[in-house]
């Protein structure tokens, strides 16, 4: 696939570190020397500098030849002019746009990108998905992670293995007789820095995070089998009043949630200006790093302390003084791909990557096949994919137990008019199934292939 990014910062560069190592051909353009400089030394992909919405700059990347245009420049309106010029001159099929500006995704502006407005494919805003994983988060706070697929009838989420939980060093074939009615089925793990599958004869080991396939109404069960059978956070505080940590609150409060919500904002414009905005949720004006204020905040007596602004330092410390002051759980933003590694030892139970959140969303539409989502797990080590089977895959019609799966791949629910299905030896594929599986990153394209319309992989 021949593919064209504008913007080589994290998130550029997160997309073409992707999609080069699975052998697309990827030019990315940016106005930095420096950025283009990096791009060129650690990836195998070409690199332009020059401004990405100028047509010389995207001829020059080989937009006439291109399927895809990622739009993901620092400018809500550079990137709407460089779909706009790649579908108007160059006839790119599929364009993608990262729209920051919540004024451009207002309700009564939904047909502003269109093919007879600005012709872009996919609007993706880094502020709406990450909200949405937060408030996802907070009503799953025994989960560092959590997935919703197949309608929502089907969760995808993580958990770390402690010494004591009573799932370790058991073959994952006998938990289906200790719990014979569970709804779930763990399909993988990371362990240290590796994503693997798990079959019947594995077993989890301590320290190992699990994922695990689960119809909705039985997470809170398996969660509380894990060792982690946390309560739905009632008492919140968020740190920072941006764009993110607003859409928070303000979902929170449309979705009628019971959560006792305190906001701290360092501005005092915008601490104002929130405090209008939003009914029932206190704001508090001055530095999170404060203890002072947060005593003030009543840190010590909240089930979680969610940390938002965008200095990835402030919200790391922000969690720690939380945390050292009687919060019980801490969920952190961080931008940068370094500090994820240091979190669990300074403390912090989970955290959210914006980077990783946006290139999932990306990916869902670069993959080929009927795939319907695609979230990225542990910085690209695996991928929740859910898909619909076709009547020409390799998956229909035959037990499970007879079918070649590649290695490295698991299935970890079928969705059947609007039932979910935890798979079983005996279990078979019907088409139009929507089929939710586990994928480390080297199995990838093994799957977009069971899912293609053609017949040529068959």
């Amino acid at each position: 696939m021949r593919i064209v990014i504008c913007g080589a910062g994290q998130v550029g560069y997160g997309i073409a570190e992707r999609l080069a190592a699975e052998r697309n051909d990827v030019c990315v353009i940016d106005s930095s020397p420096k950025l283009i400089s990096i791009l060129r030394e650690r990836l195998d992909v070409r690199g332009v500098v020059g401004h990405g919405a100028h047509p010389e700059i995207l001829a020059q990347a080989g937009a006439e030849q291109a399927d895809m245009l990622i739009a993901v420049t620092q400018s809500d309106e550079v990137n709407m002019i460089a779909c706009q010029v790649a579908h108007s001159v160059f006839k790119v099929p599929t364009k993608i746009a990262r729209v920051r500006a919540q004024s451009y995704l207002a309700p009564h502006w939904r047909d502003l990108f269109s093919r007879e407005g600005i012709p872009i494919d996919v609007v993706i805003s880094p502020e709406v998905e990450v909200g949405e994983t937060v408030i996802r988060r907070l009503s799953l706070p025994g989960a560092i992670e959590s997935i919703s697929v197949a309608d929502d009838q089907v969760i995808v989420f993580a958990v770390t293995c402690n010494r004591d939980c009573r799932m370790v060093e058991t073959p994952l074939k006998q938990l289906t007789e200790l719990f014979p009615d569970l709804g779930a089925v763990v399909v993988g793990a990371v362990r240290g820095t590796q994503a693997r599958v798990l079959g019947g004869n594995d077993a989890l080991e301590p320290g190992d995070v699990a994922y695990v396939v689960a119809r909705a109404d039985q997470v809170k069960r398996t969660l509380a089998i894990f060792g982690h059978d946390v309560g739905e956070a009632k008492r919140v505080v968020i740190v920072g009043a941006g764009n993110i940590g607003f859409y928070v609150a303000k979902g929170l409060e449309a979705r009628g949630s019971k959560v006792r919500l305190k906001m701290i904002e360092a501005s005092a414009a915008r601490a104002e200006e929130v405090a209008q905005a939003l009914s029932h949720t206190v704001v508090l004006n001055g530095s999170a790093l404060d203890q002072s204020l947060l005593l003030e905040a009543e840190v010590g007596q909240a089930d979680t302390v969610v940390t938002l602004t965008n200095d990835d330092q402030a919200n790391i410390l922000a969690g720690v003084m939380a945390k050292q002051l009687g919060c019980k759980r801490s969920l952190v933003l961080i931008n940068s791909t370094t500090y994820p590694d240091f979190t669990a030892a300074l403390g912090i139970d989970a955290y959210i990557a914006p980077r990783a959140v946006t290139v999932s969303r990306v990916l869902r539409h670069v993959r080929r096949g009927r795939i319907r989502s695609v979230h990225a797990l542990q910085n690209g080590a695996a991928e929740v994919i859910e898909a619909d089977a076709l009547e020409t895959s390799p998956l229909i019609g035959r037990p499970l137990r007879e079918v070649d799966l590649p290695a490295g791949v698991r299935i970890g629910a079928i969705y059947r008019n609007r039932s979910v299905i935890l798979p079983r030896g005996d279990t078979t594929i019907h088409p139009r199934d929507r089929i939710v599986l586990f994928a480390e990153k080297e199995r990838v394209r093994q799957v977009e292939h069971m899912f293609r319309v053609s017949l040529e992989f068959f």
